[in-house]
This record gives C-alpha cells, sequence and structure tokens, in this order.
C-alpha cells in the first residue's frame, strides 16, 4: 500500500513512528481524526472533511494547530505524490502527547496521511440488529470524530461477523436506529426515504448530508425523523452513505434478501455527478 504522512512540517514515506508509549494519545485515548476521498480524479466535499477535523480537535479538548485551508493544502500536497485517477484515503489526525485524564492542548500533535485505499464495489452487504448501542453524548465525546468511539463499533462488527452479516444496525440508548457500525444509513418505503435524525449519538456524516440534499434538490422526499428497526425489516430498500465507500446497498436484512433499489440507484448517479461537477 503506497501511503505518505505529513508529520512534523515533512513527508514521510510508509508508517512512519508518531507516538510513544508515554504519550496521552495511545494511554488515554486522546485522539481525532476526518476521512476524505479522493478518486477518479475528484475529491469531494474535501473542505468539508477539513473543517470538521478542525471542530472535532476543539470539541476533545485539543488545540487546533492548522485551519481547514491549511489542512486542505496539505493534503494536496500528498494528492500530488499519486496518480490523478488514484484512489485514496485521505486523513488527518490530532493528539495530544501529555496530560493525565484531560488532555493537555499545549501538547497538541497532528499529522496528515494520503494512502491507497480502493473503493469498494458496491455489490451489497447484509446487516443485522447489534445488541451493542451507540452512546449518548453524556456517555462519551459524541460531538467529535474521536478514535475512542471505533472499540463500540468493532464489538458490533464482531458480533455480525459471527452471526454470518457483514454490518449492524446499531440503535441509541433508548432503543432507536442510530446508524450501522461503519456508515450512515437510508431506508427507502413507497419510493420516499427515511433517515435517522441526529439527535447526538451519532456522526451525521458529510456523505449523509450531500445526499440528502442531492435527493430532495431532485423531487425525492426524505424524512429525517426517530426510527425503528421493525421500519428497517419492512423497508424496500435500505442503502448506506459514509465515506469510506460513499453510498452501498444492503442486499439482505436478517434472512431477508433485498435489491438495490431505484432510489438507492439514483442517489449514487447523483452523488457521482456532484464529485465530478
Amino acid at each position: 500500500m503506497a501511503s505518505w504522512t505529513f508529520f512534523e512540517n515533512k513527508w514521510h514515506e510508509g508508517n512512519p513512528p508518531i507516538m510513544g508509549p508515554m504519550d496521552h494519545a495511545p494511554w488515554l485515548g486522546s485522539t481525532i481524526f476526518d476521512g476524505a476521498r479522493a478518486f477518479e480524479g475528484v475529491t469531494p466535499d474535501l473542505d468539508l472533511h477539513c473543517q470538521r477535523a478542525v471542530r472535532s480537535a476543539k470539541n476533545f479538548g485539543l488545540k487546533t494547530l492548522k485551519s481547514g485551508p491549511e489542512l486542505e493544502e496539505i493534503i494536496r500536497e500528498g494528492l500530488a505524490k499519486f496518480d490523478n485517477d488514484a484512489e485514496l484515503y485521505l486523513r488527518p489526525m490530532a493528539w495530544a502527547r501529555d496530560g493525565f485524564m484531560s488532555p493537555d492542548p499545549e501538547t497538541t500533535a497532528f499529522c496528515v496521511s494520503v494512502y491507497d485505499a480502493p473503493l469498494p464495489e458496491p455489490v451489497g452487504f447484509s446487516i443485522m440488529c447489534s445488541s451493542f448501542r451507540r452512546p449518548s453524548n453524556e456517555y462519551a465525546p459524541t460531538e467529535a470524530k474521536a478514535a475512542c468511539h471505533y472499540p463500540n463499533s468493532a464489538r458490533a462488527m464482531r458480533e455480525a461477523a459471527a452471526a454470518g452479516f457483514d454490518n449492524a444496525v446499531m440503535l441509541d440508548p433508548i432503543g432507536h436506529v442510530a446508524e450501522l457500525a461503519t456508515a450512515n444509513v437510508f431506508y427507502v418505503k413507497d419510493g420516499e426515504a427515511h433517515t435517522p435524525v441526529p439527535n447526538g449519538c451519532f456522526l451525521n456524516g458529510i456523505t449523509r448530508q450531500r445526499v440528502i440534499k442531492l435527493l430532495e434538490a431532485s423531487g425525492t422526499k426524505v424524512h429525517q425523523r426517530t426510527l425503528t428497526w421493525k421500519e428497517f425489516e419492512d423497508a424496500d430498500e435500505i442503502f448506506s452513505t459514509g465515506n469510506y465507500a460513499k453510498l452501498s446497498p444492503v442486499t439482505r436484512i436478517n434472512q431477508q434478501d433485498l435489491q438495490p433499489g431505484p432510489v438507492y440507484a439514483k442517489a449514487r448517479q447523483l452523488y457521482w455527478e456532484f464529485a465530478h461537477g
């Protein structure tokens, strides 16, 4: 995997050592990150991803060492090290080197990694409902895209794999659908899309927001509201949105097969047109 990381004002090839055992981040978890995409010569919503990285750092109690435009400029330097049509993951990160429990913002460090990561083929995937739930803001720093959230997602993914599924829907603390373990989720019924309303327990994804705007502008109704697992079981279509795979169809829920439907196909086409526009 070709990889370049900008750290301490220069580019390093491969996987450079950036943390030590005495740093706050690997010991007490003070790492935030964001992820954007480059593919087919485009970088959709890169500015928004960089701005969110800055917000995450602030919300997590870290010092913001770079502005959104400055992060974007660094990422574009990294893009120049690859072919124009390469499929890449673009990941700014920030973390604390010192502090006890609470990170010391004055010890904030950052890096930007740009590396090969082929877009998954949209062949479809299966889902179940996880027994693990998304935490609310009272239990976890959900206002930041923080690395500490992902072990909980990993539990849901391991549970799904053990049961023969690819991914899992996670509920919020009071039992309503929040999102998938790895992405935001939509279902379609009678030609109208439905997606959980952001309630502080999951990330209101940039790709999610973009797809909602594109569908609504095209005349498709999108409902952001409180949803139940039963509604997903009764859906005509289900699909995910997220930076890593962009849009992917769900082709099995529990033991029921689904086909990629027209609203998903429309959303994917609109997103690709937006990305290249």
